[in-house]
């Protein structure tokens, strides 16, 4: 039989997944290698154990993630047995048949259902605090007539999931499963991370954000950036009476709302409206209430021409663009606001979004958003009325009126910002 090459693994990595339990559990940092170190591990699985008919499972939270997993081992197969000697692709299939007859199959997670059936010989669960749980019960199903082996790997997200909870009875000592966490500081001496990078991450990461992504230390808050305790704290029972002397404006997308939050000097939010409605139901609305107070509004999309249209009859108001990048920035600078108490909220819809907004990394950066079928309209405007009026407050001189300065003192406040 040819020899089977398996990817180069330091020692932690080999540790953490090649247990001689039946069910390894392994909290890791981003790009600490545990996807590679899995793959490897279902590789040796199905060749070892392979035979014709016999199926291993690589389950990630969706279609393309597995996929990604599916072209990394058929690129690392190419690469050492290129002529296909020892295997074969099923690129229909999403599958891969190895010289042994065993075959592996990659599938997405987000319907759970589609996992039951064929029985397994050992499994992947990539990403699993992603996973939804009846995705774990699923391919625990599938293991059950062969005793088989799984390997559940994934980043912290967070205390409130399946896996943190799985993760920690492995922990206390559970004779069926093994726990193994891998952080930044292992894939740095095993050689496949930079020191530099990670301490770049650290210098431009809020430190809840680092801690999960680069030394699998789980927030309290389930993913939340902002901080459940730190929401709180920044909770108050009704709208401060104002005057608003910042807006922050987020204009409806397909089935979003409209929203419109107001700041008072203090920052804390004393006006705060929601809707639906037509172009020409928000231009109206929304320009009666900014007037001639400064606002930063989203001009994202078919909002431009909106943001337009408001600047002929609000002189204060800016447009800001959502990417990526600008997302990042603006919900991280809400972080260190509501982080240090310098924003309240009321009660209600507000607070509700801000609680159930997560973030996800991604390989540019970190990708902000409400969960699935939420909405982030209350959190986009809270962060844009933040920005502005921190903006304010960089100034180093105090928050006038409504953003209107003294007479004798014209140049001072926000009119230093227009």
């Amino acid at each position: 039989m040819p020899t089977l090459e398996l990817p180069f693994l330091y020692p932690a990595q080999r540790r953490a997944i090649f247990t001689d339990r039946r069910i390894a559990c392994v909290e890791a940092s981003t790009k600490a290698g545990k996807t590679v170190g899995a793959i490897a591990w279902l590789l040796c699985a199905a060749w070892t154990m392979g035979k014709p008919g016999r199926h291993f499972l690589w389950c990630a939270p969706t279609y393309p993630q597995a996929m990604i997993a599916f072209r990394r081992l058929r690129r690392m197969l190419a690469e050492t047995d290129p002529r296909q000697d020892m295997w074969h692709p099923l690129d229909a299939e999403n599958a891969i048949v190895l010289e042994s007859g065993g075959r592996i199959d990659f599938k997405g997670s987000d319907r759970p259902d589609t996992l039951y059936g064929e029985d397994s010989y050992a499994a992947v669960v990539d990403e699993a605090s992603r996973c939804r749980e009846e995705a774990w019960h699923a391919v625990r199903s599938t293991l059950t007539a062969t005793r088989g082996p799984a390997v559940l790997i994934g980043n912290v997200r967070g205390r409130r999931n399946w896996f943190y909870s799985l993760a920690r009875r492995a922990e206390s000592g559970d004779p069926d499963l093994s726990y193994a966490k891998l952080t930044a500081a292992d894939a740095v001496r095993g050689g496949v991370l930079p020191l530099e990078e990670i301490r770049q991450a650290k210098r431009q990461l809020p430190d809840h954000v680092f801690r999960e992504l680069y030394m699998a230390e789980a927030a309290d808050d389930g993913g939340c950036p902002f901080g459940l305790e730190a929401i709180r704290r920044c909770t108050m029972s009704d709208l401060s009476p104002g005057p608003v002397v910042a807006w922050g404006v987020d204009l409806a997308k397909s089935s979003d709302w409209t929203v419109c939050i107001g700041l008072d000097e203090h920052g804390r939010v004393c006006a705060f409206q929601r809707w639906r409605g037509d172009w020409k139901q928000t231009t109206e609305r929304v320009a009666g209430m900014v007037r001639d107070v400064p606002a930063l509004c989203d001009q994202t999309g078919v909002g431009n021409p909106v943001v337009e249209l408001l600047q002929t009859r609000c002189s204060r108001l800016e447009g800001f663009t959502f990417t990526s990048m600008s997302k990042q920035a603006l919900m991280e600078g809400l972080a260190m606001s509501i982080g240090r108490g310098d924003v309240a909220f009321p009660e209600g819809r507000i607070v509700a979004e801000l609680e159930c907004f997560e973030y996800h990394p991604t390989r540019t950066g970190v990708r902000y958003e409400a969960p699935p079928g939420g909405h982030d309209d209350c959190v986009d405007a809270l962060a844009l009325a933040v920005e502005l009026w921190n903006r304010g407050r960089r100034v180093g001189v105090p928050v006038l009126d409504a953003g209107v300065a003294d007479e004798d003192d014209d140049d001072m406040g926000w009119e230093r910002l227009y």
